[in-house]
């Protein structure tokens, strides 16, 4: 059974941080893909940020050049760091892990970037 728990949420003001991490219970090398998604209210879920099994990443336009996605196989652990926040940022960010054919999902953390 995989589980993934996401961390590092909160309410920051437009132009902060935050470093999102979700920690996954097996080796996250097994993983094809990690990636973040998230959900605003009355929106769709985006996709926001991937990173494959050897390290090529993918961002939506809406984060290119403030977000970075990272993982330390290591700690078998995914990052999403987040600069220049804006209130349109606010969403609950969710942790997705794709292994052959399946979707893990995490619980979800909530982000609120205030103006």
């Amino acid at each position: 059974q995989v589980q993934l728990v996401e961390s590092g949420g909160g309410l920051v003001q437009a132009g902060g941080s935050l470093r999102l991490s979700c920690a996954a219970s097996g080796r996250i090398f097994s993983f094809n893909t990690m990636a973040w998604y998230r959900q605003a209210p009355g929106k769709q879920r985006e996709l926001v940020a991937g990173i494959t099994r050897v390290g090529s990443t993918n961002y939506a336009d809406s984060v290119k050049g403030r977000f970075t996605i990272s993982r330390d196989n290591a700690k078998n652990t995914v990052y999403l760091q987040m600069n220049s926040l804006k209130p349109e940022d606010t969403a609950v960010y969710y942790c997705n892990a794709i292994r052959n054919v399946v979707d893990y999902w995490g619980q979800g953390t909530q982000v609120t970037v205030s103006s």
